[in-house]
């Protein structure tokens, strides 16, 4: 399919795809089954993806990125996806990918100098810490119970978190808590910036869950007990935590978008590749209807993906917050994409679930997407009140008038 992408974004994707078949995926082969991937092996990736001119692409130049427009990595994001190590190779993966947008966009100079600059070249990891077990739970973030209280020229920050993405390696934690406690949450709330080491953050566990085991990525659960940090590492301004979250959240989901896109291509490929070859009832599998249809609706529903993750883009970059075209494209691409991997899983039969074939892995990892980063219901809340909040006056009258009584 042609796409309105420009040719240095044709180009980046290029590059990527011919990094990924001919780097990643070699490696993501000595890692099916027995994974996670070292982080020395994961070193020698980035090196490579540097020499392949595909590393961290969506940050500035002066931080170490390639300084390309959003609008323009989104295709690459697409291909680095079609491996679980590829958006990792690439430094455009979950959290950091994000945090590192959220840095550009709101530190200080100081704070850029001292964790974005080592975020993009691999030195640091970080994480989001945002979601809370039981009454600040991540649906209804506004329910956030995560306090910070200002003490002189220091904060004091006390709370639980859980899902922090990447928590228990991060050397760094993006923390959203409550600094206007008579306020509503959306109006009084901040983000603030907390090394990992510093007293008082204790990290509980990695929390045991589906997929994850090629990257090796976890999920945390973090105390935060009395944790002080300086005034200065506010990131952003103070009780605008919401806003900001939402200007990190909207491209973040569509990066996800077209990160898990890539994994259904692929899954795609692989199937496609299987069903010609393997034989069965007098012929190659491919050959069958049924799998055909399969294969073409699919095909049709990822394109379909493509189509709204760009338009999405592209409102962005006019300056829209476009929170209902992001929902549309989160809520469509996850569920599109679980039942794409499921369809290429059936139709390898026995490899499909077998990990020689990276189809297993895809399978497992898949799922969370329809909950990560918002899950459907929520997507579809805010799709729902967009549809409901321009009903026509005309068209009440003519519902009234239609359901009077006839005499």
């Amino acid at each position: 399919m042609e796409y309105d992408d420009s040719e240095a974004a044709r180009a980046l994707a290029e590059r990527t795809r011919e990094f990924v078949d001919e780097e990643v995926i070699p490696v993501e082969r000595e890692v099916l089954g027995d994974g996670p991937v070292s982080d020395e092996r994961l070193a020698e990736l980035r090196e490579t993806a540097r020499e392949y001119d595909v590393f961290c692409p969506q940050i500035g130049e002066e931080f170490g990125g390639m300084g390309m427009a959003f609008r323009d990595v989104l295709p690459m994001f697409e291909q680095a996806g079609r491996s679980l190590l590829g958006a990792s190779a690439c430094r455009v993966d979950a959290p950091d990918e994000g945090n590192m947008h959220t840095l550009e966009l709101l530190g200080t100079d100081e704070q850029r100098e001292r964790w974005l600059r080592p975020l993009v070249a691999g030195e640091v990891s970080s994480g989001f810490s945002m979601t809370e077990p039981m009454q600040g739970g991540g649906s209804d973030p506004k329910m956030i119970c995560t306090s910070a209280e200002r003490e002189g020229d220091e904060w004091v920050i006390d709370g639980h978190k859980w899902w922090t993405t990447g928590g228990s390696e991060a050397d760094v934690l993006i923390v959203m808590a409550r600094t206007d406690q008579d306020a509503h949450p959306y109006e009084g709330t901040s983000l603030f910036l907390v090394p990992a080491d510093t007293s008082g953050v204790n990290v509980v566990r990695d929390i045991p869950h589906v997929g994850g085991e090629v990257t090796g990525v976890g999920h945390a659960e973090i105390e935060y007990d009395g944790v002080r940090v300086p005034e200065e590492n506010l990131l952003g301004t103070l009780n605008e935590g919401f806003a900001h979250a939402q200007q990190r959240l909207g491209p973040a989901r569509l990066t996800h978008c077209m990160r898990f896109a890539g994994m259904a291509e692929r899954a795609l490929d692989v199937a496609k590749a299987y069903t010609s070859e393997r034989e069965a009832f007098g012929g190659p599998i491919a050959d069958k209807q049924a799998v055909r249809h399969e294969v073409a609706d699919a095909e049709t529903e990822l394109h379909a993906v493509r189509t709204m993750v760009r338009d999405a883009a592209d409102r962005i970059d006019r300056g829209e917050e476009a929170r209902v075209q992001v929902a549309m494209s989160k809520n469509f691409a996850a569920n599109t994409v679980q039942e794409i991997v499921d369809a290429a899983l059936q139709l390898c039969g026995a490899n499909g679930i077998g990990k020689d074939l990276p189809i297993g892995d895809f399978y497992e990892a898949v799922r969370q997407f329809r909950i990560i980063d918002g899950a459907d219901e929520v997507h579809r809340r805010v799709i729902a009140r967009d549809a409901f909040s321009d009903i026509d006056e005309s068209e009440l009258a003519n519902v009234t008038r239609y359901g009077e009584p006839t005499e």
